[in-house]
């Protein structure tokens, strides 16, 4: 066995020969450097795990160029540490991989959709998956959890500080992956432990005026199945995108005209029983009749999907085409182009509208299932009026309104319910 000062000029130049050669350090024990017959130069440390008699085993370190000689000795070091302390390095090694497989952030958020989002995020889980795989992993991609630091997150975020709600929400995801990952001890820290989250969005005010009401329903016409019918009944709802998105006909009764949404499903987490319009019901009917049904409902599935599996996506493609028909109608007609707007703000149109019509705030609440105001606190504990009849005649006269829009018929933008006491 050559045993040498290992040092640059030694290794750069030791020569290959027909077998692989070695030559170990006069200094460090178990440290030396393999010249394969080809010429590659590779820093290994060699150690027993016992006594003279047990097994010889080598760990490489890396190959020369990659490690100068000085990393490479620091390394040896280290190794020669763990094993006085009775730890193998290859063992060690072996584990560390299995280990950055298991933690790459690409396969992790598949477990952290299974075994967190969808069951403490019901409502939106799917929104939350989806911004990690669009906007996260493809930076990320199989990066191990530990190795991820706060300037990586910097790095997926920046690009969002234009969207503040998208931004918002995101750094909101991370932060539960990466705590979840903490409660599971596959990690330590968090890296955005300390982080300063994104500002938040500034609050909208945006409500549809009754001419654009009308023109977003007659686009939605136009875009028809699936987006189209979901536009309509979000106008007419005042539900959330993904409520009505993922609306099952298990949840619907005709003959009642009413919507049970389950409360897993609902982001407040309470079990809303909505009521629908004649109106929101004939849309309806008209999605039951493209399954050749006439008259009546399924029984169970998907009202709005193109695989029959799952629900639909894809908003923002459908959003920009809705925009891009209700551009083509203005133009035509020579009106002004409405301001931008998002599909939420649907909601608070219809909340709006309401309030226009008369109806009582409480009820508006109630029709929105929106636990605040005056259905939080202790008004929430011993109000349980479910306010079905009036929310029943709100949302008819809502519908009603809708219908006079299209027809040309409205002409006072408000139509007044009966006052109530």
């Amino acid at each position: 066995m050559t045993s040498v000062r290992i040092t640059k000029t030694v290794v750069d130049a030791a020569k290959p020969a027909a077998r692989d050669q070695f030559l170990w350090d006069d200094r460090q024990r178990g440290f030396g450097v393999k010249v394969t017959s080809s010429g590659s130069k590779v820093f290994i440390y060699q150690y027993r795990m016992g006594g003279r008699g047990s097994k010889v085993r080598r760990y490489t370190i890396g190959k020369h160029g990659n490690f100068t000689v000085e990393q490479a000795r620091k390394q040896a070091d280290a190794l020669a540490l763990a094993v006085a302390n009775g730890t193998d390095p290859q063992q060690a090694k072996i584990s560390g991989r299995a280990r950055a497989i298991d933690l790459a952030f690409s396969g992790y958020v598949e477990r952290f959709r299974e075994g967190c989002l969808e069951r403490e995020w019901p409502a939106t889980h799917r929104q939350a998956y989806n911004l990690l795989v669009q906007r996260v992993v493809p930076t990320l991609g199989d990066t191990p959890l530990p190795n991820i630091t706060r300037k990586d997150i910097r790095t997926v975020l920046e690009p969002l500080l234009v969207m503040p709600g998208t931004a918002s929400l995101l750094f909101a995801v991370l932060r539960r992956l990466f705590s979840w990952a903490v409660e599971c001890e596959d990690i330590e820290r968090s890296p955005i432990e300390g982080m300063r989250p994104p500002p938040k969005p500034a609050s909208r005010d945006r409500v549809l005026s009754d001419r654009e009401i009308a023109l977003v329903w007659q686009a939605a016409e136009e875009l028809r199945y699936p987006f189209g019918p979901i536009v309509q009944l979000l106008i007419l709802t005042g539900a959330r995108r993904e409520e009505v998105a993922a609306m099952d006909w298990a949840e619907l009764d005709r003959a009642a005209l009413s919507w049970a949404l389950p409360a897993g499903r609902s982001k407040n987490g309470q079990r809303a029983e909505n009521t629908l319009s004649g109106a929101a019901a004939a849309v309806l009917d008209g999605i039951a009749a493209r399954g050749g049904l006439d008259g009546g409902w399924p029984r169970s599935g998907f009202v709005f999907s193109t695989t029959g599996a799952t629900s639909v996506s894809g908003y923002s493609k459908a959003k920009r085409r809705l925009d891009e028909i209700i551009a083509s109608k203005v133009e035509a007609d020579g009106l002004p182009m409405p301001e931008p707007w998002r599909l939420h703000d649907l909601r608070r149109t219809l909340a709006t509208g309401l309030q226009r019509l008369g109806v009582r705030l409480e009820v508006t609440e109630a029709v929105l299932n929106h636990v605040s105001g005056s259905r939080s606190g202790i008004v929430g504990i011993y109000q349980r009026h479910d306010w079905a009849d009036e929310k029943r005649a709100a949302v008819q006269a809502w519908a009603d309104h809708v219908e006079r829009l299209l027809t040309g018929a409205e002409k006072t933008n408000v139509v007044q319910l009966e006052a109530r006491p």
